[in-house]
């Protein structure tokens, strides 16, 4: 996928960028100690819904030099599937942190496709072919 999501206890959350993959073992709680919140909800003025002037549960920019800003909004977006889910997730006092990377993925692609834009193959890592017999990787033997 590419990011990490830190899902705080208070059900507020942030993307990483992982794309090396330096992220995969790193805790959640060590993510926490390392990325505080990003800022201050209360500082940030209320957003209204672009096209019903509604409140929006999230907005969120969209992916880099595409210029869209993803607005999750219940009485705008509860038709499309992605949608729908994530603002079930969103509403539902019991979140589930793990299921959250997904549902924004979903929501995202959705979003981007509604707005012109789809979402590329993502690269494979390329084959490592296996050790010459004999030798062992730095540090082990």
């Amino acid at each position: 996928m590419g990011y990490r999501v830190l899902v705080r206890p208070d059900g507020s959350f942030s993307r990483i960028g992982n794309l090396d993959g330096s992220l995969d073992n790193v805790s959640d709680e060590e993510l926490l100690r390392l990325r505080p919140a990003d800022r201050d909800d209360e500082d940030q003025p209320e957003r209204p819904c672009s096209r019903c002037g509604g409140d929006l549960l999230l907005y969120w920019h969209g992916p880099l030099m595409t210029g869209v800003w993803m607005e999750l909004c219940p009485a705008c977006d509860s038709h499309r599937p992605a949608a729908r889910a994530f603002i079930r997730w969103y509403r539902d006092a019991d979140r589930d942190p793990k299921v959250l990377p997904q549902l924004f993925e979903d929501w995202e692609t959705e979003t981007m496709r509604a707005h012109g834009w789809v979402r590329g193959p993502q690269p494979t890592p390329p084959h490592s072919p296996p050790a010459p017999p004999g030798l062992t990787p730095r540090g082990r033997g």
